[in-house]
């Protein structure tokens, strides 16, 4: 995932600002880490540079 993105995405639930936390990083992508949005505290995965911002109740459906 780019950096860059962030200043488009927000959290899924309640629309506010997320913050990154990175946890592996390659050049210019966020390879694994995690979004927290500021309002609600909801945490959602970024695995593989593929953020999942499918709500929490949603992820375990989700077909691999």
């Amino acid at each position: 995932m780019k950096e860059s993105l962030m200043d488009i995405l927000c959290c899924p639930l309640d629309k506010q600002d997320l913050e990154l936390e990175v946890v592996r990083r390659d050049d210019e992508e966020v390879l694994d880490g995690r979004l927290v949005c500021t309002q609600c505290g909801e945490e959602y995965p970024i695995e593989e540079g593929i953020p999942n911002l499918l709500p929490p109740d949603m992820r375990g459906e989700a077909p691999a």
